[in-house]
């Protein structure tokens, strides 16, 4: 079964995209720098209005636009961050962190981790940003850590998808992990990227028409 992921920015099209079936929302705000926290409002909102509905919602954790590589204030920001999502009623996070030299920032998954206290947490696109030659490894810690799913487009933002990267990782995840291609990923090619990389989970802004 392909599951579709829509990438929202904001409350105004979640009804419209819940109606036309899709099947899970990433919720954000800011797109134009990648998307970050929305405001708990928003996160109660889309709660509430999907409090009976079939299609599931996460809400992004990232404190600004820029890089991942978060200091201590952030961090503390995003345990904040966190916990309203969860007081508001999100069913999924969506977060990342890494070091200045592209690795997975440890110590800040783990404290993010233990702040959402057990609801399943994609690692978001900041994936693609770690060396080809580091992921294998990296998709293992992030398993070690508890989380759910991993967000990637597998190169640059300004190239297709990188299907062939994709599959690779989902054979190395070998389903102890889900990956979900995003990145220019429409309605229409959709079912072709999930057939390519052996993910049924695509993710984008147009992966569904409405």
């Amino acid at each position: 079964m392909l599951i579709r992921e829509f990438c929202a920015e904001n409350f105004t099209d979640i009804p419209r995209v819940t109606a036309a079936g899709v099947e899970r929302i990433e919720l954000c705000d800011n797109l134009a720098q990648g998307g970050t926290t929305p405001s708990y409002g928003v996160i109660k909102e889309t709660a509430d209005y999907l409090s009976e509905r079939k299609t599931t919602f996460a809400t992004m954790i990232r404190p600004r636009g820029g890089d991942f590589v978060y200091h201590s204030i952030e961090v503390r920001i995003m345990e904040t961050d966190i916990l309203k999502a969860l007081e508001a009623g999100t069913n999924e996070l969506v977060f990342g962190a890494l070091t200045p030299e592209n690795d997975l920032d440890i110590d800040v998954l783990e404290t993010l981790m233990i702040a959402s206290q057990g609801l399943p947490v994609t690692f978001h696109m900041a994936f693609d940003a770690i060396p080809y030659d580091q992921q294998k490894a990296a998709l293992d810690t992030l398993v070690e850590l508890g989380f759910d799913k991993i967000l990637m487009h597998g190169d640059s933002l300004d190239k297709p998808v990188n299907t062939d990267h994709i599959a690779e990782l989902v054979k190395h995840a070998s389903g102890r992990i889900q990956i979900l291609a995003g990145g220019g990923v429409s309605a229409e090619t959709a079912q072709a990227v999930a057939d390519l990389t052996g993910s049924q989970y695509v993710h984008g802004t147009r992966i569904i028409s409405y």
